[in-house]
């Protein structure tokens, strides 16, 4: 039978170009699928890999999508290196938006461009809140932060439908569910006329580079990355576990509820069912992809980003399904787990005898 073995010494190129490798194997696994839909597997590639890069309009597109889902991973990343694994992220994305939401609706016709900071700090603070209950139950009961920030992503959807088809609902909105068109004073500033592209993706930017000194220029950084790596050690040199873990969870419920309210103070410029868009989920995958390195974070990111837009323009141009796009978010994700794994190991055949 075979056996999987720790290798001596894994190599470390071979680590670097970890991704990379998944991705020659997600195109490869992708040539093969539209060749089996009965497509042109180099149609299918353009559409993925060429089109959101070819004009600006499409970067700018892409640079929307990629938006929430670096502020979303930076945050993760934070959870995952302190060895907490919030899967929850998307939760906290609808709570965000909807503590966003609620503040934008209060704006008059009257009401300055101040209100955006508000609407902001409210997102934020939204994703802080959900995040701490999965904090104080961890803390407190020791329950199971997978389990209880994946069962909050249903309680914040439900949340968010009881509003917008009950007390929130717009009363001239022809009895659809969604609340009034936010005014344009509480809009996110976009960057250029006719484009959606606005200021998210340097505030993303500005995260980036935040979480980058935060995690490798502070002691407080320091001391979640050992935390997560050797909880022993941690121990021993008295490092806070429980601060650890209010810090790593509380940052990563911002960064996801800001997210959120960029993305309602955004493009959708009002809240409906259909805010949850599935970035709470997809930024786990870029953040192991980007191999929770904040840099990293931002070309997994645009990856991710150029599947979205991929997926959309495959289902309008060549008739594929939309769920394509979660098939090569999937393909990745699995190819960068199976790099790591025979790069770490080796298969070995071992006699039963």
């Amino acid at each position: 039978m075979f056996k999987l073995e720790p290798r001596p010494a894994p190599s470390k190129a071979l680590m670097l170009a970890s991704p990379l490798i998944a991705l020659a194997i997600t195109v490869v696994v992708g040539v093969m699928l539209f060749a089996a839909l009965g497509k042109d597997p180099l149609a299918g590639l353009q559409m993925f890999f060429v089109e959101p890069l070819k004009t600006g309009y499409a970067l700018a597109e892409l640079s929307l999508k990629a938006t929430p889902l670096i502020l979303i991973a930076l945050g993760l990343a934070v959870c995952f290196r302190a060895n907490l694994w919030n899967i929850g992220a998307e939760g906290q994305f609808v709570l965000g938006a909807i503590c966003a939401g609620g503040v934008a609706m209060h704006a008059t016709p009257e009401t300055g461009r101040w209100i955006i900071g508000a609407v902001l700090l409210a997102g934020v603070l939204g994703g802080m809140l959900w995040a701490a209950i999965v904090a104080l139950l961890r803390d407190r009961f020791h329950a199971n932060e997978i389990l209880v920030s994946l069962m909050l992503v249903y309680v914040a959807e439900m949340l968010l439908s009881y509003l917008v088809y009950g007390p929130w609902k717009d009363p001239a909105g022809y009895n659809f569910p969604q609340t009034i068109t936010f005014l344009e004073a509480t809009r996110v500033p976009k960057l250029i006329t006719g484009f959606r592209m606005n200021i998210g993706m340097f505030i993303a930017l500005a995260a980036v580079a935040g979480f980058a000194i935060f995690l490798y220029r502070t002691y407080a950084g320091f001391q979640l990355q050992v935390g997560g790596l050797a909880p022993a050690a941690a121990r021993y040199a008295g490092f806070s576990s429980r601060r650890a873990l209010w810090t790593a969870l509380l940052l990563s419920g911002g960064m996801a509820g800001l997210a959120g309210a960029l993305d309602v103070a955004g493009p959708q410029g009002q809240l409906t069912p259909y805010v949850p868009l599935g970035y709470g989920f997809a930024a786990i995958i870029v953040a192991f992809v980007g191999r929770l390195n904040p840099i990293g974070i931002v070309f997994s990111a645009v990856l991710m980003s150029m599947f979205y837009i991929g997926g959309e323009l495959a289902q309008s141009r060549l008739g594929l399904p939309k769920a394509l796009t979660g098939v090569f978010q999937g393909l990745l994700l699995f190819a960068l787990l199976a790099c790591d794994t025979f790069i770490h190991q080796r298969l070995r055949w071992v006699s039963t005898k």
